[in-house]
């Protein structure tokens, strides 16, 4: 196993597991979690599944799921091999099995006996935590071709950079949570149109309206939240450029994921629109997240102080 063939299993890796989110979020915007019935890991008792649109959505998740799960498992035990030393590669190739391994377990418990919308809901949020696991890892080994992974920069992070990025970290992913709740609970149509919510800054706060509102209202702070840390980061770090690169691509795609949630709401009443759009709207915050986490990782590896 050489560094370069190992890099390629690790972008096959994200790659494939990009494609499991996408695969996931068609299953759920087109409502085929039950095209399989409540059969496991068969589908409707057979191999190859009876042909409905349905049963072939629902089927191609669980087959793109599966040979990703083994995509992964060759990465965690060619990172043994080759960078066994390495505990950040180490990390990252664990975090990426033992996610992998959570999503498909709560995804089989959610076929077979079906499952509140709040569990529902994490299923999403540890498939972004497993793709963004093996998106590190491809960042990780983009450093170690470039011979930067030991680099520092020309100037210590200030502790608290690393605390403001942690905490926006945190909270994207409750509103990533928020968002799939939002799907789950079939809520989407709460909220008519945008920015405002049924033509009122402050709606009635019942049943769907109340769960839509709430999401935005945390996407709002969110937004605020990045903008802030992108200016923070680009005053406090000015002689760390990968750090204020990352900022600015944070909010580059807090931006992009603010309009797409605005066509999002434009498209609820085009069923066939909406796929798309729900789609394009997962696929910005899982890289958002991805973001986040790598900023995170080196605020904290080259905070004042250290070593």
């Amino acid at each position: 196993m050489t560094p370069n063939r190992y890099r390629a299993i690790a972008i096959a890796a994200c790659i494939g597991m990009f494609l499991v989110l996408i695969a996931g979020s068609l299953v759920t915007n087109t409502d085929s979690g039950r095209g399989c019935g409540t059969d496991f890991p068969l589908c409707n008792g057979k191999f190859i599944p009876a042909y409905t649109l349905e049963s072939l959505i629902e089927y191609s998740h669980r087959l793109i799921s599966g040979l990703v799960g083994m995509l992964v498992l060759a990465v965690f035990i060619a990172t043994l091999m080759l960078y066994r030393r390495r505990t950040e590669a180490v990390i990252y190739a664990s975090l990426a099995g033992f996610f992998t391994l959570l999503q498909a377990v709560l995804g089989a418990i959610a076929v077979v006996w079906e499952q509140s919308a709040a569990v529902l809901a994490m299923h999403f949020g540890f498939s972004i935590l497993a793709f963004v696991s093996t998106l590190l890892l491809v960042f990780w080994t983009g450093r170690v071709r470039r011979g930067t992974i030991e680099d520092r920069p020309l100037a210590a992070v200030p502790r608290l950079v690393f605390r403001f990025v942690l905490t926006v970290l945190v909270y994207s992913y409750v509103v990533v949570y928020l968002g799939a709740f939002v799907r789950h609970t079939d809520s989407s149509g709460g909220c008519q149109g945008w920015p405002l919510c049924n033509g009122e800054f402050i709606p009635a706060m019942e049943g769907a309206t109340r769960i839509v509102f709430i999401h935005r209202l945390g996407a709002l702070v969110l937004l605020i939240l990045i903008v802030w840390l992108w200016r923070y980061v680009s005053q406090v770090c000015s002689r760390n450029p990968e750090l204020r690169r990352s900022a600015t691509w944070a909010f580059v795609l807090i931006c992009a994921q603010v309009v797409s949630g605005a066509v999002l709401t434009v498209t609820l009443t085009n069923a066939d629109l909406l796929v798309f759009t729900s789609i394009l709207h997962n696929i910005i915050v899982s890289f958002l997240f991805g973001i986040l986490a790598d900023l995170m990782i080196r605020a904290w590896k080259w905070r004042e102080g250290r070593g």
